[in-house]
């Protein structure tokens, strides 16, 4: 772990991979302190911003000790309605060894967590237990990928919450509105929250 400052009012943490990101920022907000003002994870790295002296806030991210699983969270749990109908469905299961039959079962079956937001507001990179449906991005990104596109990519499944160029091989869609102004907050996906999905 490393912590280096990022201006006046923020400290940036950087870990050695996601794992350790997520078990560290899920430590830290569990009960950070009151001149904390917001943590925003990322791949890699916590950003701790805060309202006051630096030095406290040093220390009580020295102090913390990472949750070490992804089912310690007692978070919300977040069910999502999809149509297992993407263009790259059949390109997954060859990259995958899968039928697609087998795809959408082990997409279903799993928990998923988003581990960070970005990329547009929103949008929750969400990681799951079952590698088998890690599989690269398109070679070739598409220019338009339609609102509510369910894809995968890396390590991660995600969900377009507007139309968008993208190169995540799209698996099917749902209706789910992502991002909401009116919606406090506006993002469904937050980090830490749990994902299930079942078939619309």
């Amino acid at each position: 772990m490393r912590i280096l400052p990022a201006g006046d009012n923020a400290t940036l943490v950087e870990f050695d991979g996601l794992d350790e990101t997520m078990a560290y920022y899920r430590a830290l907000a569990q009960d950070p302190p009151a001149a904390v003002v917001d943590l925003v994870p990322a791949a890699r790295t916590v950003l701790v911003m805060f309202d006051g002296a630096r030095q406290p806030i040093l220390e009580w991210i020295s102090a913390v000790t990472p949750s070490a699983s992804i089912d310690d969270d007692q978070g919300e749990t977040v069910v999502i309605a999809v149509v297992y109908d993407g263009e790259d469905l059949d390109e997954v299961a060859g990259l995958t060894g899968l039928t697609t039959t087998e795809v959408v079962a082990a997409h279903l079956a799993q928990t998923w967590t988003v581990a960070f937001g970005g990329f547009a507001p929103g949008f929750g990179y969400l990681v799951g237990t079952d590698t088998r449906l890690h599989v690269p991005r398109r070679t070739s990104p598409r220019t338009s990928v339609p609102a509510g596109s369910v894809g995968l990519a890396g390590e991660f499944s995600g969900i377009y919450p507007r139309s968008s160029p993208g190169g995540w091989q799209l698996i099917g869609h749902t209706d789910a509105q992502l991002w909401d102004l009116d919606r406090d907050p506006p993002a469904l996906l937050r980090p830490g929250t749990t994902v299930r999905f079942e078939r619309a």
